[in-house]
């Protein structure tokens, strides 16, 4: 069985409730599920990204995407999280907070619609870390532990 992740919240490539979002409550997470956790996994890794943010802020700030939850050392017992919860430890999202931040695409820049990419990995260790880590440090430490990944794509427009 292949490791998969669904939010029962909204489905593949679809939209993005805005109560998860800056036009609802911005720091409350979408519940999320997974399951076929491959054997040997001792870890999971959690991480929301929007790579559709504006050029402008792309050249700005240095970076692709906009990193919006960061989360490591999952439990390998973990099948998902809660409607505003947490597992694991927090990492640094692109706002300098160490929690969920939600979609917030400005409407004044095309396109208005964003991706939203959640990709979760199994990983056949755990991650150390003596700060809380940014996305680009997990993802640098973590392929020789990567076992297998899997991504949800929600979508978002500002009203």
């Amino acid at each position: 069985m292949a490791l998969t992740l669904t939010s029962p919240a909204f489905k593949h490539d679809e939209k993005i409730p805005a109560k998860y979002t800056c036009d609802g409550d911005r720091a409350l997470s979408p519940p999320l599920a997974w399951s076929g956790a491959p054997e040997g996994t001792k870890s999971f890794v959690l991480i929301m990204d929007d790579p559709d943010i504006p050029e402008i802020f792309k050249q700005s700030r240095g970076i692709e995407a906009f990193d919006h939850w960061v989360l490591y050392n999952i439990p390998p017992q973990a099948r998902g999280i809660s409607e505003g919860g947490t597992t694991g430890t927090p990492g640094t999202n692109s706002a300098g907070a160490t929690r969920y931040t939600g979609p917030c695409p400005p409407p004044e820049y095309e396109p208005r619609e964003h991706r939203y990419i959640f990709t979760l990995y199994a990983l056949h260790d755990v991650l150390h870390f003596d700060s809380p880590p940014t996305k680009q440090q997990v993802l640098a430490v973590l392929t020789p532990f990567l076992i297998a990944k899997t991504e949800l794509v929600g979508r978002y427009a500002r009203k």
